[in-house]
């Protein structure tokens, strides 16, 4: 693998570990899950595909943060506006 290729790779494992401690299943799930999609692919050595796989990791970066986004935007709701309708 290209240097270039593994920094992407790093950063993108980086950001994503970062970005799981606050999934709602917790840490330790996402953090496992994690490791396993690296490791599947640990042997890959086409930088086409290397650039495909950190491509769908970037998607699932965006995925997570619209996530985070939503629930956070679910609990100010809840907090400051009343459900009953008059």
């Amino acid at each position: 693998m290209a240097n270039s290729l593994r920094g992407e790779v790093i950063k993108l494992y980086k950001n994503l570990l970062y970005l799981g401690r606050e999934y709602p299943k917790g840490a330790d799930y996402f953090r496992s899950r994690l490791k396993a999609a690296f490791l599947k692919n640990k042997d890959e050595t086409d930088p086409e595909k290397i650039k495909q796989l950190i491509a769908r990791g970037e998607f699932v970066i965006k995925e997570l943060e619209a996530l985070y986004f939503l629930r956070k935007y679910r609990a100010m709701k809840q907090r400051y506006y009343d459900d009953e309708k008059p």
